[in-house]
């Protein structure tokens, strides 16, 4: 079954380009080291919870909460709401957004259009960046998924949502693309 159809039956009202998610993923996929159906399974799960079901690539929260926030890098007025999550993983924080405009693009460019994010491929990118620079193939390889979800969540936020996607996830991602 091509990555396609599989998120279209994992998420099946999602809102946002599914084709060119999967397009996406497919392209860079190995580049990051999502090559196998286990590390596969782990990431659409943890995927469909964070945009809810590929309903948004933005957080629905208006980022306010995030003001001043100095561990997220948000040290100048407005950078709460600026820098609010975008992206499959969202990318919160000025702080990891330059880091995911350098490790994608080699510049700055997200910090100035942080909205780049909530396009198909710089969405899927950064949420394949996220996960190779976190270790998370190692968690997924080992099935290991509750520290996946901490490592991306922070906590065990939504935790039967993401086991919900998990579980069907392995039934529709039997083999890498």
């Amino acid at each position: 079954m091509s990555t396609l159809s599989s998120l279209k039956k994992l998420a099946p009202n999602a809102k946002v380009d599914l084709a060119a998610i999967a397009a996406a993923f497919d392209k860079y996929s190995a580049v990051y080291g999502v090559t196998t159906p286990a590390r596969v399974q782990a990431f659409w799960a943890q995927a469909a919870h964070e945009t809810d079901g590929f309903r948004t690539l933005r957080e629905y929260a208006s980022g306010a909460a995030y003001e001043g926030r100095k561990d997220l890098g948000n040290t100048q007025p407005g950078d709460g709401v600026r820098f609010r999550g975008r992206g499959i993983f969202q990318i919160t924080g000025r702080a990891n957004t330059k880091a995911t405009s350098t490790a994608l693009y080699g510049d700055d460019r997200l910090l100035s259009n942080p909205e780049l994010l909530e396009q198909p491929e710089p969405a899927v990118r950064s949420a394949l960046n996220y996960w190779k620079t976190r270790g998370l193939n190692q968690y997924a390889d080992v099935g290991d998924f509750k520290t996946i979800t901490q490592k991306i969540n922070g906590g065990l936020n939504g935790w039967a949502d993401r086991l919900n996607y998990f579980e069907k996830a392995k039934i529709l991602f039997l083999t890498a693309p």
